[in-house]
């Protein structure tokens, strides 16, 4: 009877596992209410496998106990499970802001993901100073001022700002800058700026134009446009032609960011335009940004999920995940009614309340005006889409190319390529890219600053970065499961680096890990580069294969990373002061000191008497002080 029992088991370890796991789950019910909140179901190692919000916690808990009513992919997930985690909230709403928040912050691998998290720039109006400044601004908004935005790019902003120099002549240097000028700067000469910091202009003129612009930025362009023609008008008239050419540049300036407007509707306000195309397995999500019923660009997503995913499903989790950190514009036009999408605009309303925000109103509109501008984004979705799975089908050649020159047993899905960079041993840093079927994946970009032992000497860094990054990926995650080992490492250089790199692996007993090293031709030629493998002869490629190509670009791509992180680290070595490694001297007494003696070198020069004349440097500080300048003394 015993063998009878089991051997369903032995015939499908899939279901039996499955069945395990949905008796850890059932385990739980017992004690779990019935309000809403969140759950988490966790694996062995302790990682997040999945996370879900209920209404009703023992009841939407309780489903995963009969695995055979699941998709093979929901069995696998409660196969997995070795544990789970409840949150009770007070709301369903509740429920899913948190959701989103802890989908977000745990990346689990069986929700639908927003890979793409960036923030957003915007445009800061300053307050606080009479004559306020105009400056773009991203990251939080802790800065006095009032801000606009968010605009998809950071070239949206740009342009933007250009047509506020252009048109409101108003001022972008620090107030230190603004403070310090006697007279006006080429800004002033090329008619960018109304040169306040010279008295050019008054504080009431001056405000004029401020408040002008943020009417411009809330997008009442149109009536500013008008009245700056009526005094253009007036000027000429007067015969104050200087004058009335000046209005005419500050419209021509308006008239253009008008004409750039791909697509505009007036009346629509504040409003987030958010369309998606499936095709493939795939999804794009294209988002539109509407300030004032101005056009503020637009940015395209790939959310990551399963390839049995309803867009409507998808389309859901990421607006809850996009919101989470972010507060939604009063009007969410989206391209298809989601499945909970009241609760959502329920959720969404929590999230503008706690920011002081009128009611945001989610619609999926069916005709008219807000209907095309949804086909609209719908139509840049699938453009996108069709761009990026022609990208990757390339992507996807060119790694199976890669694997057959390397021998490999297939397409490396994770490749890193190491390089280092220095003068003569300063500013040393090691950098790793990695590449995949999905092109650079950037946010998985590395850099190490090198230590003292290894400096100059370009085998024992490569040795150095090699051990730290491989030291610690043994020690987090020694059975290769969280998808961060790499399939092929490449080292930038010939047999001598690729030597060290077997080297460290033979030393940490890693396998497993294919190994290469690629280098230029005789007299460092591109286009002549060298592959050298463990224990083999150099490979050299045709001069226009489509994997040369590839290899050079990682190489390439390794080498900009390097330089990049190396020139930031020597600008950071030239900026630094002295005074910097002086104990008990921070931020204030260092702005005490150069603003008393002008530089680092005249407090290098100074008596203790002098330096006790400083506001906030005691005797003993003095003291402290001139010990570090007069060693010998």
């Amino acid at each position: 009877m015993v063998e009878s029992m089991q051997s369903p088991e032995k015939r499908s370890p899939e279901r039996g596992a499955s069945k395990r796991g949905a008796g850890v789950i059932a385990a739980y019910l017992r004690t779990l209410p019935g309000s809403p909140g969140v759950y988490r179901m966790i694996n062995g190692q302790g990682d997040a496998l999945y996370v879900g919000k209920a209404k009703n916690l023992k009841k939407r808990v309780s489903a995963y106990t009969k695995p055979e009513r699941q998709s093979i992919r929901i069995r696998r997930m409660i196969a997995e499970t070795a544990a789970m985690e409840f949150v009770t909230t007070h709301t369903e709403a509740e429920a899913l802001l948190l959701e989103a928040n802890l989908i977000k912050r745990l990346k689990p691998r069986f929700n639908i993901l927003l890979r793409d998290d960036k923030s957003f720039p915007s445009i800061l109006v300053t307050t606080g100073h009479p004559f306020p400044q105009v400056l773009k601004h991203r990251g939080g908004r802790k800065s006095k001022g009032e801000y606009f935005g968010p605009f998809a790019s950071a070239g949206a902003v740009n342009h933007t700002l250009g047509v506020l120099q252009r048109a409101f002549y108003l001022r972008t240097c620090t107030d230190a800058v603004f403070s310090a000028r006697t007279r006006p700067c080429l800004l002033y000469q090329i008619k960018r700026c109304a040169a306040p910091c010279v008295g050019l202009i008054g504080e009431d003129g001056y405000g004029a134009l401020v408040d002008q612009a943020r009417a411009f930025l809330r997008g009442d362009s149109r009536r500013i446009q008008q009245r700056l023609a009526m005094r253009m008008q007036q000027a000429s008239e007067s015969q104050e032609y200087e004058k009335a050419a000046q209005y005419r540049d500050r419209i021509q300036a308006l008239t253009r960011i008008q004409a750039h407007q791909d697509i505009n509707l007036q009346g629509i306000g504040d409003a987030d335009v958010i369309g998606a195309h499936q095709a493939g397995g795939h999804t794009c999500v294209q988002v539109f940004f509407f300030r004032g019923g101005a056009n503020f660009g637009n940015r395209a997503y790939f959310p990551s999920h399963a390839r049995e995913d309803e867009v409507a499903a998808i389309l859901e989790a990421f607006v809850g995940q996009f919101y989470a950190s972010r507060t939604p514009p009063h009007q969410l036009l989206v391209s298809q009614p989601l499945p909970d999408q009241q609760l959502v605009e329920d959720a969404l309303n929590v999230h503008r309340k706690a920011h002081g925000k009128r009611r945001v109103r989610l619609l999926a509109p069916q005709r008219g005006e807000k209907r095309k501008l949804v086909n609209h984004a719908v139509a840049n979705a699938a453009e996108a889409l069709s761009r990026r799975l022609a990208e990757s089908a390339s992507q996807r050649r060119l790694l199976e190319g890669l694997g057959r020159v390397l021998d490999l047993d297939g397409a490396p899905d994770r490749i890193e390529v190491y390089d280092n960079s220095h003068v003569s041993g300063d500013h040393a840093v090691g950098a790793m890219i990695v590449a995949g079927p999905d092109g650079m994946t950037k946010n998985a970009y590395r850099k190490f600053t090198i230590r003292g032992a290894s400096l100059g000497d370009d085998y024992a860094m490569m040795r150095e970065v090699l051990t730290r990054r491989f030291s610690r990926a043994l020690k987090e995650d020694p059975d290769r499961t969280g998808g961060q080992w790499p399939d092929l490492i490449l080292v930038d250089g010939g047999a001598g680096q690729l030597g060290v790199a077997v080297e460290v692996f033979a030393e940490l007993g890693i396998d497993g890990v294919a190994v290469a090293g690629i280098a230029k031709g005789p007299e460092r030629n591109a286009g002549r580069e060298r592959i050298f493998l463990p224990g083999g002869d150099p490979i050299v490629l045709g001069a226009r294969d489509p994997v040369l190509y590839f290899l050079q670009r990682l190489r390439d791509e390794a080498h900009r990373f390097a330089i990049g992180a190396h020139r930031a680290k020597r600008s950071k070595a030239v900026t630094k002061s002295p005074l910097d490694a002086i104990s008990g001297i921070g931020a204030k007494r260092k702005k005490a000191l150069l603003h008393h003696f002008g530089s680092a070198r005249a407090v290098g020069q100074s008596g203790l008497a002098d330096l006790e004349a400083v506001e906030g440097i005691s005797r003993s500080m003095a003291n402290k002080i001139y010990d570090w300048f007069h060693p010998e003394g």
